[in-house]
């Protein structure tokens, strides 16, 4: 499918969240695909402002729009996977929300039949499937759990063909979430 030709899609919903994460992943896209999870804050805009006046301009950020800043976190290590990484993480108080980035491959069901139980074997055998989609997930949420998510496929790599809603991807919103708890009892 021409991009150009590509109906256009349903209106992204006005919110801090959601105009975080498609921010979030246009600045994943700009930097191109094969690359590591990333991991942002989520922090009020004007709190920024107030607390880190020489960061906010740094970023050129004024405080007057509102909403929420993504602050990108260091890089995850590398032989940790990112779910692995937030199982351990806790975000501070003066953290609104965060968001992740990852890139995956994924089958079609009826691949999943065929699938090895060994970890290293399956990406080996996704890696080399005919039928294997290649994706880039964002995925955000804040305290009050709100959630939403952009995904953009390598195969269809045009802005006016991301793919947003508000739960597309649960198991790694509930994770994202769950770093945001106070008590988290983990």
């Amino acid at each position: 499918m021409n991009p150009d030709d590509a109906p256009a899609p349903p209106p992204v919903p006005d919110t801090p969240l959601a105009r975080a994460v498609v921010e979030i992943e246009q600045h994943a896209a700009a930097s191109g695909w094969d690359q590591p999870a990333q991991l942002f804050a989520l922090v009020d805009t004007a709190d920024l402002v107030r607390r880190e006046p020489s960061l906010a301009s740094l970023m050129g950020i004024d405080g007057t729009a509102g909403g929420l800043t993504a602050v990108q976190q260091e890089q995850l290590p590398s032989a940790e996977s990112l779910e692995s990484a937030l199982e351990s993480i806790t975000w501070p108080a003066e953290v609104e929300g965060c968001a992740a980035v990852v890139e995956r491959m994924v089958l079609p069901p009826e691949a999943d039949a065929d699938i090895p139980a060994d970890p290293a074997q399956a990406a080996a055998f996704a890696a080399s499937h005919p039928a294997r989609q290649e994706l880039r997930l964002v995925a955000g949420t804040t305290r009050d759990g709100a959630t939403f998510c952009a995904m953009r496929f390598r195969a269809h790599d045009a802005d006016q063909l991301v793919v947003t809603g508000a739960d597309l991807v649960p198991g790694l919103l509930e994770l994202l979430q769950a770093t945001l708890d106070p008590d988290p009892g983990r």
